[in-house]
């Protein structure tokens, strides 16, 4: 129990660890290796878990670059542009000079030359020729979900910063469909200094991409770690009797900071949707606040607890018990919703699943030992008493 405990700590420290910064994700892209490639530079895009390697020659605007986009279904499409217009940061989609990528029916790629227009936001991606000579485009599909775009550019000499936009879609019937219109696609934009490295978000959505992740990690440390450890506590440590009363106040405490961490997690949800209005999660908006009135049932209930002998013991425990594991059951769904909605680095949603699947296992071995232990006890007080001897008889 102490080692999962110590597992449960350690889950949180690396999550709080892979906070970004307001304007960058966790920085990986510099331990990259390319096959056959290799480039000058390469950038952490704050947003859709994407990264950009180039080289560029200023003499002769030849930009060599290679998009990656992790996290990616086969089923999806993904695209990095330039738009010509440094000055439409706010509207960096119109205009945009595109790379289209994603993967066919047949297993092979699909990859070519996209210009959006200057007046439709729903573009539809055709293809066309782009305002800048682009060659050696191609790309591919890795099988640990990553998507590539591979191309040289050739920009004007006095091109040093650029205007690029990734982002990334569903593939329908062959063809790309319209992107969402959630926060981290909006916020796909910003500058790059070819020549510095330097980029520059748009619109200050790092500052609520970083709530965003304080949200997820307060929610994921309370309710989907310290809530399902406090209820082994209860079931697994009161079975021995001299655990009690130890193991009520541990559970109380585990139970009691899950509710005030995961409250702050709530708070800080209610406060992203206020100042992100249009953009809503109603599945995981309305489990939260499920979650929300379940929980606080449950502290009223630490507070009505009847004694022992009540004759409304019964009832109390039916309820506390039924209550608390909803709340697990459905913390653990709002969480891999979470995961969704934030589409974090694989390794943080597989460090979760093993989390769990950690409690999961030390949950059935102690349920089996519980039973053991109880079913021993039983026995133990239906065997006939002795003293003096066998049977109660003095020798």
């Amino acid at each position: 129990m102490a080692g999962m405990l110590r597992l449960a700590m350690a889950f949180s420290v690396l999550l709080s660890l892979s906070l970004p910064s307001s304007h960058a994700q966790t920085s990986t892209c510099g331990d990259y290796k390319f096959t056959n490639k290799s480039f000058t530079y390469c950038s952490d895009l704050p947003y859709l878990n994407s990264f950009l390697h180039w080289t560029f020659e200023q003499s002769t605007g030849k930009l060599q670059m290679a998009y990656r986009h992790t996290g990616i279904t086969a089923s999806s499409w993904v695209a990095w542009a330039i738009n010509p217009n440094l000055n439409s940061v706010s509207s960096a989609m119109l205009g945009a000079q595109s790379l289209v990528a994603f993967q066919q029916s047949n297993g092979t790629m699909r990859f070519y030359k996209s210009p959006i227009g200057t007046s439709n936001y729903q573009a539809s991606l055709a293809e066309g020729s782009l305002t800048y000579e682009v060659s050696d485009l191609s790309a591919e599909y890795l099988n640990n979900d990553e998507m590539i775009i591979f191309a040289t550019w050739v920009l004007p000499t006095n091109s040093t910063t650029i205007l690029q936009v990734w982002q990334e879609g569903p593939v329908s019937n062959g063809l790309p469909s319209v992107h969402p219109t959630v926060a981290p696609n909006t916020n796909a934009k910003g500058t790059l200094n070819l020549l510095s490295g330097q980029t520059a978000s748009s619109g200050g959505g790092g500052s609520k991409f970083r709530k965003r992740n304080i949200h997820g990690i307060l929610n994921a440390v309370s309710w989907g770690v310290l809530m399902p450890f406090g209820a082994m506590v209860a079931r697994y440590l009161k079975v021995f009797k001299s655990a009690d009363p130890a193991w009520f106040y541990l559970h109380a405490t585990c139970q009691t900071s899950a509710y005030v961490v995961g409250v702050a997690g709530w708070a800080t949800g209610l406060k992203l949707g206020s100042d992100s209005p249009g953009i809503q999660y109603d599945t995981h908006r309305n489990i939260g606040i499920i979650l929300f009135c379940l929980g606080t049932l449950q502290v009223f209930a630490l507070l009505l607890r009847p004694n022992k002998d009540h004759k409304f013991r019964f009832h109390w425990n039916i309820y506390h018990h039924a209550t608390g594991y909803a709340v697990i059951i459905l913390s653990i769904v709002n969480i891999f919703e979470g995961f969704d909605i934030l589409k974090p680095e694989k390794k943080w949603k597989n460090a979760y699943i093993g989390l769990i699947i950690a409690l999961g296992v030390q949950a059935a071995l102690l349920e089996a030992y519980t039973w053991y232990v109880v079913l021993k006890r039983k026995r133990s007080e239906k065997a006939p008493r002795t003293a003096n001897g066998v049977n109660g008889y003095s020798a």
